[in-house]
């Protein structure tokens, strides 16, 4: 118990998460009757929170999003089960990829010939991928939560003065009230993240699940220290600025698997834009304030350095997304192209891990024109991009990049 006790002394000590000549005591509740600091209790309400946005999302998934995708002939159908086949299913289970080495073995032990257990095999993992309507679903849903999101966002931060100047997310540090609405912001965002994880174990597998994973736990872990930390005005900034382009972005592919194919070129075009300007223009902003103007205001201190760094960080791997992402869609439109997704959405498709860009499905299919094949691909730049990468770093993110965006704090 004196370990833990020593090792929970040195982890918090006042040295590394606040400024000089501050301590726990003095940004504790109530200890100024001017100032509503932030109440670390208080982290432990996203998690019950976590369980209401997962039934808001059950909800509307069951008796709107659905009955929609249906109505607009989506398939909600899965493709026929393979035959039960023991030793298939058991090498299956080992890996899903086949190994042609152990095609001849495989073959004695199930007596089929080669070419019906690489049938079997397809049959197979066609088998867990879910149906379009089902990712048509999740994205909808994140869809609709990232526009809330963002929106709440707007409101709450539209009379605030850092919003309009960036250099007011230093002033008076520590001592910062928080207000209601930026309290109901953050706890919100957090139990978003919160039902992502748990989520995450039933929700259509991807085979970046397990960055994933650590990019939602992250993210709630850089959310709840700038929170402790009374750095919830840079924190809820990057908050605002990261949800924006994920709306288009989960709009394109939600769309995309409507078969509106023109209108997920529009979204996609308007994401690229919104993208590169929040992204590169809005969240660099924030990274010059955090970096040149709050040591001008501020003393400095380890934790300042260690939430910067990061910050610093995810700018570096939104320049490089960006890369990407315009570089697919280039090729696209020289080769006319298009992926078979805009983000692998299975455990089949090639994900992207760290937001990397691969193509989904398998492959790729002749399109209707050079504009299609661009934003499909690019799409599938955008969506590896919002979906995995700060875990390698990220997101830390994202999505996340929002975790990361937490780190500002």
């Amino acid at each position: 118990m004196d370990i833990i006790n020593k090792f929970s002394g040195a982890f918090w000590s006042t040295h590394i998460w606040l400024p000089p000549n501050t301590t726990w005591a003095d940004i504790a509740p109530g200890s100024r009757p001017d100032v509503v600091h932030a109440d670390y209790r208080h982290l432990i309400w996203p998690i019950p929170l976590a369980a209401v946005v997962m039934l808001v999302r059950y909800t509307l998934e069951r008796f709107w999003i659905s009955p929609v995708g249906k109505s607009l002939g989506i398939r909600s159908s899965r493709p026929k089960k393979a035959a039960n086949v023991p030793a298939l299913e058991s090498a299956y289970a080992k890996s899903t990829r086949l190994d042609h080495k152990c095609l001849a073995p495989l073959a004695k032990q199930a007596d089929m010939s080669e070419r019906q257990i690489e049938r079997w095999w397809r049959l197979r993992r066609a088998q867990d991928k879910p149906s379009t309507l089902v990712k048509f679903c999740e994205n909808t849903w994140r869809c609709i939560y990232y526009l809330y999101s963002f929106i709440f966002g707007v409101i709450v931060l539209w009379d605030k003065p850092w919003f309009w100047d960036v250099k007011s997310c230093w002033y008076g540090y520590p001592h910062q009230s928080v207000s209601n609405d930026i309290w109901w912001y953050y706890m919100i965002s957090m139990s978003f993240y919160w039902s992502l994880t748990a989520t995450q174990f039933f929700d259509v597998k991807r085979k970046d699940f397990w960055q994933m994973f650590i990019h939602h736990m992250v993210t709630l872990l850089l959310m709840s220290l700038s929170w402790v930390c009374n750095l919830h005005r840079v924190g809820s900034l990057v908050l605002v600025v990261h949800d924006c382009a994920d709306i288009f972005l989960e709009a394109a592919k939600l769309t995309k698997y409507a078969n509106y194919q023109k209108v997920c070129d529009a979204i996609f075009a308007i994401f690229t834009v919104v993208w590169i300007v929040t992204r590169l223009g809005f969240y660099p902003r924030i990274i010059y304030s955090s970096s040149v103007e709050a040591p001008r205001i501020l003393p400095m201190f380890p934790a300042y350095y260690i939430f910067n760094t990061l910050l610093l960080m995810l700018l570096v791997l939104h320049v490089i997304w960006t890369y990407m992402i315009l570089k697919i869609v280039v090729d696209s439109l020289q080769k006319g192209l298009m992926s078979g997704d805009i983000r692998s959405s299975d455990s089949e498709d090639v994900t992207d891990s760290s937001e990397n860009v691969r193509v989904a499905n398998g492959g790729s299919t002749r399109s209707k024109s050079k504009a299609a094949a661009a934003a499909a691909a690019a799409a599938a730049a955008a969506g590896g991009a919002a979906g995995s990468g700060g875990v390698t770093q990220r997101k830390v993110n994202n999505h996340t990049a929002e975790g990361t965006a937490a780190t500002a704090k």
